[in-house]
């Protein structure tokens, strides 16, 4: 089979601290309690439409073993290692060029470790009804759109012409919005959240990367013939870093003419802050989600995490957050839980 998915791993989550932290990020922890981490369910997510032998990883280099770990069906040069974080473009451009040694003809979907899908039914027929799309229409570059079902202000989002059942040609993409503008965006109709996930032929990518990021294809087309090889990791290390620090939405999505989606709604989240795991997580007759050993007394509407081995009393709480791991603490407002990545960084 010519399909491919490559699974993006190299982040650390830090809007999930204390949970997430470099040593140990967001992808591999199992946060909702399902008994699978993020990147365990993701593979097994696109493993009834990819065979294992065709999954890459890309991911960094603390994190390989992990990978492996968790993952024991791939093989060690499955899993690429970025000598440093270059975004989102860079880590495709890599992954790329690293299937095209093995097979030009591919079709490859490109997802995030760390997202959650509910029906993966529908999930499967969405993707399924994608590659064949982008099989068959060699020049696609396609992204699953997400029905809103609220406001929402942290996703950014997909605009089409016209709302139709299946693939529709995108007409815009946009930035993160305020709430009110996600009102508007709701209320019109033609606005999806963006997945993240992609798909699209090698033929389809290679002239877009061509077109839009030519520097990023002259850095990999001085090794073209080292992926797939021996020499392929030492390439990489050496090229990485004149790399342009640019995401794939910026550096092509926004630019191509040749863009599409589907209109999906098979229970997706990124789970990207406390937040989003507040809501598909189980709550108590006080809506509290809580995991751990923790005694609540007078407390509502709030999330605690206790690592296991610990215990905790809270106290008078209402719509905070409260996290114990791996002798850190944070308690916070959810509603600031924004501020959290930034809170860390006055720790180093």
């Amino acid at each position: 089979m010519n399909r491919y998915c490559v699974i993006m791993a190299g982040g650390i989550g830090s809007r999930f601290w204390p949970l997430s932290k470099n040593n140990y990020p967001k992808q591999f922890l199992d946060i909702l309690g399902t008994g699978k981490s993020f990147i365990r369910a993701t593979f097994e997510r696109f493993l009834p439409l990819v065979p294992a032998a065709n999954f890459v990883v890309v991911t960094n280099a603390a994190y390989k073993q992990l990978v492996l770990e968790q993952l024991p069906e791939l093989t060690d040069d499955q899993v690429l290692c970025e000598p440093m974080r270059r975004n989102t473009a860079p880590c495709i451009a890599y992954a790329v060029y690293h299937i095209l040694s093995r097979c030009p003809e591919a079709s490859i979907a490109v997802t995030p470790a760390d997202h959650l899908v509910t029906n993966e039914t529908e999930f499967h027929r969405v993707i399924g009804l994608g590659l064949d799309f982008v099989e068959q229409h060699r020049d696609a570059l396609m992204t699953i759109g997400i029905k809103p079902s609220r406001p929402e202000t942290g996703y950014g989002y997909i605009e089409v012409e016209t709302v139709q059942e299946g693939i529709v040609p995108v007409k815009n993409f946009k930035e993160k919005p305020d709430l009110e503008t996600a009102k508007r965006f709701l209320a019109d109709g033609r606005y999806f959240w963006n997945s993240g996930i992609f798909l699209w032929s090698t033929d389809a990518i290679m002239s877009a990367f061509r077109q839009y990021l030519p520097d990023l294809v002259r850095l990999f087309d001085e090794g073209k013939p080292l992926f797939g090889t021996a020499e392929e990791q030492e390439f990489i290390n050496r090229q990485f870093e004149h790399c342009e620090n640019i995401s794939i939405d910026y550096g092509v999505m926004e630019r191509s003419q040749s863009r599409y989606t589907v209109a999906a709604d098979f229970g997706w989240s990124d789970i990207g802050t406390w937040g989003s795991l507040y809501t598909h997580a189980a709550h108590d007759s006080e809506a509290n989600a809580v995991t751990g050993h923790a005694v609540l007394v007078d407390t509502r509407n709030s999330v605690v995490n206790v690592e296991s081995g610990y215990e905790a009393v809270v106290q008078g709480l209402d719509h905070c957050l409260v996290a114990l791991r791996d002798k850190s603490l944070l308690v916070c407002r959810l509603d600031d839980e924004q501020q959290i990545k930034h809170w860390v960084e006055r720790l180093t």
